[in-house]
């Protein structure tokens, strides 16, 4: 409907602004009793030289229309009330004939890339990787959605510096058995100690320097004990994204491109961007610091690899897109990535986009690594589990599968918790807050659909595809909008790379369909029974279809 209003209003006015921009300006009033659609037209007034409330007035008698019950004019704004009837016999059938299709854009045999993830091999997979993780998996789903091929990158943080670190540490104070017995731990051990004594001994700094460019130049030793450590993190990592339940295409991390950089500092050196700065090389940049290229020593920093890896998936995937998909702290990085690639007159870089967000903080402070105050996501996602569980013994003591529901449950509450608030805030970790039945959680909109489900088994739809006449009273109305809008956020989050838009109606959508379940008796056995079913079964179509999108399993029974 949004779409053919906007299209009406751009021929009405001359083409004044274009459909798309016409339907951007569309607004939901904040009351109901305001009607479904909102037109303001004060933008319009610059160029037709009248007053908003003169426009308004005109342009409402040339969009009068059978889909609009009535169309008011309040000051400079339109205001249209759909024609219930009409909408509902209208959606609810396409929705129960397409299922999860509905909303599904045209396959437009394009590559979206997107990296994301991306954790530091021998340091533990900690909260503060999960919003990289969930983000960039719920940015892949929507892609898909909108009709592009999604490829999954895990750009894993397997070289650089710290790996000489690690392995000075190792040498100095490790022990093979414990690392062994315990991987991830004695190695996050060894990197806190090697940060503690570099403190007060500088001379370990140089020591890891010389560590990492012995690695870079392939010796056999450096090598083999930064094999051992990425073997080990990643084994630890899978378990992870089993729980999560997160595929990758490719976990073709910095280190893939160590043999690929020299063809970029070469193609540097031939279009004379290369600077010599305090015996580094360094390409200079407008308005912003110069980006480093190489250090003093010869050996590649992040900005390279980056470099280096823009290039291969430029040529491997010929990607319409490319989202990075990484903290907000490292928005001059990419800034500065992006503006060396346009100097290299790399003209697909203008295709290439940083996703940034926020941090997750515990107590208002940053978890680092580094200083060991580190929540680990393993431990947290085991805690939510159980901790469903006992919610769900609670409340259903005879629920069969209660492992594989409390599963889905509590890891769909942390990935939910994540994806509801906008990408770039930061978000107060709070594991009890999660977890809740009641609010704006993840387990109240799985509840949600759960309840649906219950009330469709005990009841049999009685409708063949699109072959039926919707009839419902106006307490359904609230819902019928929102299933009805439902393409139009699908769109809205890939445009703006927002997950929470998607996350956000479907807490809307959830409540507005129990505010209708708390007024209505759907069972009732009248001549409307087919009807509330099936608006029934439409919302839990569009409720299982955002958790989906956002990377969250939909338990029928809770």
């Amino acid at each position: 409907m949004n779409k053919y209003l906007a299209q009406k209003i751009a021929e009405e006015t001359n083409y004044l602004f274009q459909a798309e921009a016409i339907e951007k300006m569309l607004e939901k009033p904040k009351h109901d009793e305001l009607g479904d659609i909102a037109f303001p037209c004060f933008q319009l007034a610059k160029f037709l030289r009248k007053a908003p409330p003169i426009i308004a007035a005109e342009l409402a008698e040339q969009l009068i229309n059978p889909a609009f019950e009535k169309i008011n004019v309040v000051g400079g704004y339109i205001n249209f009330f759909l024609n219930k009837s009409q909408v509902m016999n209208e959606i609810i059938p396409v929705i129960l004939k397409q299922q999860q299709n509905y909303g599904q854009k045209e396959q437009s045999f394009e590559n979206v890339v997107i990296d994301f993830s991306s954790p530091n091999i021998a340091k533990p997979f900690s909260m503060g990787h999960l919003r990289s993780t969930v983000i960039g998996n719920a940015l892949a789903n929507i892609s898909e959605k909108n009709g592009y091929d999604a490829v999954r990158v895990n750009h894993l943080g397997d070289w650089g510096t710290q790996f000489g670190k690690l392995i000075v540490a190792y040498r100095l104070w490790g022990e093979k058995g414990a690392i062994e017995k315990a991987p991830i731990k004695e190695l996050l051990k060894l990197y806190g100690k090697f940060h503690e004594e570099a403190e007060n001994n500088d001379a370990l700094n140089n020591d890891a320097r010389a560590a990492f460019k012995a690695l870079e130049n392939g010796d056999l030793e450096e090598n083999s004990l930064w094999k051992w450590f990425k073997d080990a993190s990643l084994d630890e990592f899978q378990s992870i994204y089993e729980l999560l339940n997160i595929h990758f295409d490719t976990f073709e991390g910095e280190a893939f491109y160590n043999d690929k950089m020299a063809d970029i500092i070469t193609q540097l050196k031939e279009k004379e961007l290369l600077k010599l700065s305090d015996g580094a090389n360094v390409v200079e940049l407008d308005n912003m610091p110069p980006c480093l290229i190489t250090k003093q020593d010869g050996a590649s920093l992040y900005a390279t690899r980056d470099l280096a890896a823009a290039f291969y998936r430029q040529k491997t995937y010929s990607p319409k897109k490319v989202l990075y998909v990484v903290g907000n702290e490292q928005s001059l990085h990419f800034q500065q990535l992006f503006h060396v690639l346009k100097k290299m007159d790399a003209n697909w870089a203008e295709h290439l986009s940083h996703v940034g967000f926020g941090m997750i903080l515990k107590d208002g402070k940053k978890m680092s690594t580094r200083k060991g105050h580190v929540i680990l996501l393993k431990d947290v996602l085991e805690e939510a589990i159980n901790t469903a569980k006992g919610n769900i013994t609670e409340k259903n003591p005879t629920l069969l599968n209660k492992d594989d529901v409390a599963k889905k449950v509590g890891v769909g509450a942390v990935i939910f918790n994540d994806l509801k608030n906008y990408r770039s805030n930061d978000i107060e970790f709070s594991l009890e807050q999660m977890l809740h039945f009641k609010g704006e959680t993840g387990p109240y909109v799985q509840y949600t659909f759960a309840r649906i489900c219950s009330m469709l088994e005990k009841a049999s739809l009685q409708y063949h595809d699109d072959v039926i006449k919707i009839t419902l009273t106006d307490n359904a109305w609230p819902t019928v909008v929102l299933l009805a809008n439902y393409p139009n956020i699908i769109s809205e989050a890939f445009e703006q790379m927002d997950p929470s838009l998607i996350a956000k109606f479907a807490l809307q959508l959830a409540k507005a369909f129990n505010k209708f379940y708390a007024t209505t008796k759907i069972l009732a056995p009248d001549d409307s029974i087919n009807s509330r079913l099936a608006l029934c079964k439409s919302t839990s179509i569009v409720l299982q279809d955002c958790l989906n999108l956002l990377g969250i399993e939909a338990p029928e029974k809770m």
